[in-house]
C-alpha cells in the first residue's frame, strides 16, 4: 500500500505515508518512509514536517528524508535544530535537507558536522559542503581527509573536486598514499578536476597501480591536467593490460595535440 500511495506522489498519497510511518509494523513503516522520499510534490511540505518532531528517532529521519528533495525552505530551521538530535540517523538526514537548500548562512552548522562523533554524519557534511567555494569550506572538507574513516576522507575528497579550490591540492596529493584504494581513487579524480599541475608526477607514479582503476582514474587525472611533462609516463602505459586503461591512456594523449 505505502509503495503504490508513492507513485501517486500527490499531497494526499502524502498525507497517508506520513500516517503509516508511524505504523507498529516495522515493514509497513519502513516502505512509508521509502514512499515519503519519493513524494516530490512541494505542497506536501506542511503534510511532512510534523513528522521531524516526532518522539521517535526513525520517524523523525523519516521526516527529514521525505522534505530532503521538496527543498521547503520551511525544512531549514527544523534541520537546523536536528544537528543536535541524539540520533545519529536523524542528523544525517536533516543535513540531507540542509545540503539540498544550498544556503551559505548554514555554512556553521555544516562545517560542525564534519566534526560529529557518528562517521556516517561527518560522512553527509563534508558531501553537503561541496555546494560552497566558500574557504572556509575548503578548509573544513580538506581536513575531513585526516579523518579515522576511509568512507569520510573519500566523501572529503569527492568534494573538494566539487568544491574547487586549489587551496586544497596539497591535502589531496597527500592522499595520494592513503591505505584505501578508494580515498586514492577519489584524490585523483578531484586532482585531476583541480588541474593540479603541481603534482602530475604524484599522479603519474599511480600508473604504475596494481589496481586497473587507479591507473585508469591516473590516466583520467593527467589528461584533464593535460601538462606535457606527464606525455613520458602515459606513452609507458599506453599498451596497458587493461582494455580500459588503454582507451583512457590514448583518450589523455589526444589532450596535447
Amino acid at each position: 500500500m505505502a509503495i503504490a500511495l508513492a507513485e501517486f506522489g500527490t499531497v494526499e498519497a502524502a498525507a497517508a505515508l506520513a500516517t503509516l510511518v508511524t505504523d507498529l509494523d516495522v515493514a509497513v513503516a519502513r516502505a512509508a518512509a521509502d514512499g515519503l522520499a519519493e513524494v516530490k510534490d512541494a505542497g506536501a511540505a506542511p503534510v511532512i514536517l510534523p513528522l521531524a518532531f516526532d518522539d521517535n528517532a526513525f520517524v523523525r529521519a523519516a521526516g527529514f528524508r521525505g522534505l530532503k528533495g521538496l527543498r521547503s525552505q520551511a525544512a531549514l530551521g527544523p534541520a537546523l535544530a536536528a544537528m543536535k538530535d541524539e540520533s545519529a540517523e536523524v542528523r544525517a538526514e536533516a543535513l540531507g535537507v540542509i545540503a539540498y537548500l544550498k544556503r551559505e548562512e548554514t555554512l556553521p552548522s555544516l562545517i560542525a558536522a564534519t566534526r560529529d562523533a557518528e562517521a556516517a554524519v561527518r560522512a553527509v557534511a563534508v558531501n553537503a559542503l561541496s555546494f560552497s567555494n566558500q574557504a572556509a569550506a575548503a578548509f573544513a572538507v580538506t581536513s575531513a581527509l585526516h579523518d579515522e574513516s576511509w568512507q569520510v576522507r573519500a566523501a572529503a575528497a569527492e568534494s573538494l573536486g566539487r568544491i574547487g579550490h586549489a587551496s586544497a591540492i596539497d591535502g589531496l596529493a597527500v592522499g595520494l598514499s592513503d591505505d584505501y584504494w578508494e580515498v586514492r581513487q577519489k584524490c585523483l579524480n578531484a586532482l585531476g578536476r583541480l588541474k593540479a599541475r603541481t603534482v602530475v608526477s604524484e599522479i603519474a607514479a599511480l600508473l604504475s597501480s596494481d589496481l586497473a582503476s587507479l591507473r585508469k582514474e591516473a590516466a583520467a587525472a593527467l589528461g584533464e591536467i593535460a601538462d606535457p611533462s606527464s606525455h613520458a609516463a602515459l606513452m609507458v602505459h599506453v599498451s596497458d593490460a587493461d582494455p580500459d586503461v588503454r582507451k583512457t591512456v590514448r583518450w589523455a594523449l589526444t589532450r596535447f595535440v
